[in-house]
């Protein structure tokens, strides 16, 4: 297998510090790397429907909650992990951009709902298209089978920082 600018950082390091094991840099400065492609791709994939990637955040999560697709600020807070005055922020840019619509809650006439317009649908559904052609392209070079084998051990990695493990 080719060698990549990891194993030469990694190799380097050996090199300068045998005393230490700088083993996990082979695996964590590769995801970091990695990371950085995906942000890039993400940034790329939402552009092109005039997006940027905190608007996809929240009209990815008010899109998977199904219809009415509507959530609580509350609920949209959590699923961002954003504060509030920064949700209340970009709840209003979204608003003023026909993305999203506030309605009364039909419960609770203090609280409201934050709802995905028609709009708001639509683009979300076209940047995810784009964005899963730039995650395919991504992994072009890996067998399915890998693919899946990948995803479980990084879901060993990510577990014990992920606030909704059990």
């Amino acid at each position: 297998m080719a060698a990549d600018e990891v194993d030469r950082l990694v190799a380097a390091w050996q090199r300068e510090r045998p005393d230490l094991d700088v083993a996990p840099m082979g695996v964590l400065s590769r995801v970091s790397r990695l990371a950085r492609h995906l942000d890039r791709a993400r940034r790329s994939a939402f552009a092109a429907h005039g997006l940027e990637p905190w608007e996809f955040d929240v009209l990815a999560a008010l899109r998977r909650s199904g219809p009415p697709y509507e959530l609580s600020p509350r609920t949209l807070l959590a699923q961002t992990l954003v504060t509030s005055g920064t949700m209340t922020s970009r709840v209003d840019k979204l608003t003023a951009r026909g993305l999203v619509t506030r309605r009364a809650d039909e419960h609770d006439r203090r609280a409201v709902r934050v709802v995905l317009t028609e709009q708001g649908k639509s683009s979300v559904d076209a940047a995810l298209e784009s964005l899963l052609a730039h995650e395919r392209s991504i992994l072009a070079n890996v067998a399915p089978d890998d693919q899946a084998m990948l995803a479980n051990l990084l879901r060993a990695l990510v577990l014990p920082f992920d606030d909704t493990a059990e």
